[in-house]
């Protein structure tokens, strides 16, 4: 038998990769971070325990490119959305908005995010990562901001801040509420975007078109 090539190791780390990020969103979403062992993420991914240390310095590492994986499809996913558009107005109220649902749609998987993200490593530089500031900061731009470098942050303060409020135990803000005090600081319309009212019922989710292990074009 003649050995792989290099482009078939390549694809066959990426699916294993792409494995490792859905089952660790998947395991954390059901249990929480503390409860999910990285051989159990392992075990259901079909990976190799030693695989996950290949790829990822630790369980946090993973997590939170796990997170940020589906954070940035979500949010790809909200603005290219039929019908498509590019007014820039809308699309920012469709950013908001995807963040929003997912917060609303998963929020242990969102909360175990947040603590993280307070942790000493903070933001994990990674591709999902990259992505999703990618994404954002094109946002702001079509949104018509004159200053993306100043804009961007501010805009990922105010949806970590939403999100935040969102999951507080014990006193967590109305979706709805934050939506509009955002969208006021934006001076969107209320119909923009998918409207709480408009939004369809949270149901389970199959993951996997979020973690695709086909080819993508463009794919990290």
């Amino acid at each position: 038998m003649s050995p792989r090539s290099a482009s078939v190791n390549e694809e066959l780390r990426r699916r294993s990769r792409e494995r490792l990020l859905q089952a660790a969103v998947e395991l954390v979403d059901e249990h929480g971070f503390e409860a999910t062992t990285l051989g159990a993420i392992a075990d259901r991914a079909g990976s190799a325990r030693g695989l996950v240390s290949y790829y990822f310095p630790g369980k946090r590492q993973l997590v939170q490119s796990a997170v940020h994986r589906l954070m940035h499809r979500t949010l790809e996913e909200g603005l290219e959305r039929e019908p498509r558009t590019d007014d820039g107005r809308e699309r920012l109220a469709r950013a908001i908005d995807a963040i929003l649902g997912l917060t609303r749609d998963r929020p242990v998987l969102m909360r175990q995010h947040m603590a993280g993200l307070l942790q000493a490593e903070g933001f994990v530089q990674c591709p999902e990562q990259r992505r999703l500031s990618e994404l954002l900061g094109d946002t702001v731009a079509r949104s018509g901001s004159q200053d993306v470098t100043a804009d961007y942050p501010m805009l990922r303060a105010l949806l970590m801040g939403a999100v935040y409020a969102a999951l507080v135990p014990g006193v967590p803000m109305p979706i709805p509420v934050l939506r509009a005090e955002l969208f006021e600081r934006y001076g969107l319309d209320w119909e923009l975007g998918v409207p709480p009212e408009s939004a369809p019922a949270a149901e389970p989710q199959d993951l996997s078109r979020f973690f695709a292990t086909e080819d993508r074009t463009g794919s990290e």
